[in-house]
């Protein structure tokens, strides 16, 4: 990304009247990212074969699960567990020996100087150029449990690719020992949601559903570093490989595939908070509110350690996709429903929530009914279909899955500064929906908001800590 800084007046002179006059965050670019050097929707392992449901071990989707922000014009985005929306074990959720990853980003944003004639929706301000430059596997030097098959009628689920000292974590859902709970870190099974870049450029935080997690990677090489304590409440006791055997299975803990979702960093550097997607199983079976509840964390990034748990409530949509920071104190909640492109519907609830935790009260020993009156406050920041649909972008265009939220550098448009939100869609990795090439690629887009927007907040971006004094 450019940062554009000067005034760009004499430049723009299509300038839609719509943006001169909007009120809140507008629509400043999208783009898709459909392939890279090494082919179309191919990213750049450099891997071999396929796995066992016949897909490509290379296959380029579901970026938008995570999308982190790494400076300048890099990002960092995590797919999910994998190509399991293909067919193939339902014994195993259909997922496959996925070795899990993350793929480095350069987004060129450049100012849009033609206006197009052809279409009804109005030019947008920048043009966007996703380029995918690197794709980092994720492993451990320490060995891992790996499922071995007996019993669902497929083979072993440790990747053929392990080696010493290299034990790669996937997607696979038996990948698991059975005598720990959810929480253990040997498990090989690995489902990343949410990616963060630390302060100093040199780490990646990556959020999962099946622990849930938090882990941190070294960014070069993919070698897992360490794991962060989360809540014992927030595991399970038993393990299965199907999702709906281990909610029904167990009394408390988080909902399977519906663990931890959001992950966001604070400006400084030193803390990690992280949101469940959806209440845990103990909060769920109180109903009123307790149902509704999401509980997340902060994290201490020096010690490794949770420092408080607090409460947010669901507005209108099923569950909570990603969180970034504003500043120390407040944040923005990605929340949204399954329905848009990708679903064969509409897209309905895809909205962005501002909240602050200065004075949240811990509900870390509270019941899910306690908690959920005590949940943080939240105004709404963004209604990402309302702009899109002004934009042109009917709602069966919208992705159903708005699942990555990163906020990165500002720029300047028609002399006024912007800072950048950029949002990403998880496609599941099916790129060509209802029969049609390219129909529902990887998707970003980039919206602009003011200072006058936050309502009085204070935007605090994160810098490398080499450029802290």
């Amino acid at each position: 990304m450019k940062l554009i800084r000067t005034s760009l007046t004499a430049l723009v002179v299509f300038v839609a009247a719509s943006y001169a006059l909007a009120a809140g965050p507008i629509l400043l670019a999208n783009g898709t990212l459909t392939g890279s050097s090494a082919g179309y929707y191919t990213d750049l392992s450099g891997l071999d074969g396929t796995m066992e449901n016949g897909v490509s071990k290379t296959l380029l989707g579901g970026l938008g699960s995570g999308l982190g922000w790494a400076y300048g014009n890099t990002f960092v985005a995590v797919p999910d567990r994998g190509p399991n929306a293909v067919s193939y074990d339902s014994l195993l959720d259909d997922t496959v020996t996925w070795i899990n990853r993350f793929d480095t980003i350069t987004m060129d944003l450049e100012l849009n100087t033609q206006r197009s004639s052809l279409s009804k929706a109005p030019a947008l301000p920048f043009t966007l150029t996703p380029t995918l430059q690197k794709t980092t596997l994720l492993y451990s030097p320490d060995s891992l449990t790996y499922g071995s098959g007996d019993g669902l009628g497929v083979g072993p689920g440790a990747p053929t690719e392990n080696g010493p000292n290299s034990y790669y974590f996937t997607g696979r859902s038996d990948n698991f020992d059975a005598n720990t709970t959810s929480g253990d870190s040997k498990d090989a099974r690995f489902d990343p949601e949410s990616v963060r870049v630390s302060s100093n450029g040199r780490s990646v935080y990556i959020s999962d559903e099946y622990g849930p997690y938090v882990y941190e990677f070294d960014r070069a090489t993919g070698r897992r570093l360490r794991s962060f304590t989360l809540p014992d409440h927030w595991y399970v006791a038993k393990k299965y490989p199907v999702g709906t055997q281990e909610s029904n299975g167990n009394t408390s803990g988080r909902t399977a595939n519906k663990g931890m979702e959001g992950l966001a960093i604070t400006p400084d550097g030193r803390t990690l908070v992280g949101m469940i997607q959806a209440a845990l199983i103990q909060d769920n079976l109180l109903g009123g509110d307790a149902a509704k509840l999401l509980r997340f964390v902060t994290i201490d990034i020096a010690s490794g350690q949770t420092t408080h748990e607090y409460a947010y409530l669901l507005s209108t949509g099923s569950g909570v996709s990603d969180v970034v920071a504003l500043n120390d104190h407040e944040f923005l909640v990605d929340e949204r429903d399954g329905k848009g492109l990708g679903d064969g519907s509409k897209a309905k609830i895809k909205q962005v929530f501002k909240i602050d935790i200065s004075n949240a009260v811990d509900v870390t020993e509270m019941n899910g009914s306690d908690a959920a009156r005590n949940a943080v406050a939240k105004t709404l920041f963004l209604d990402i279909v309302a702009v899109l649909n002004a934009n042109g972008i009917t709602s069966d265009l919208i992705p159903a899955k708005i699942e990555g939220l990163a906020l990165a550098g500002d720029v300047v448009y028609n002399g006024t500064t912007y800072h950048t939100l950029w949002v990403a869609n998880d496609n599941d990795f099916l790129q060509d929906y209802g029969g049609v090439m390219n129909s529902n690629p990887n998707q970003f887009y980039v919206f602009g908001f003011t200072d006058d927007d936050l309502g009085g907040s204070k935007y605090v971006p994160q810098v490398p800590s080499v450029a802290r004094p």
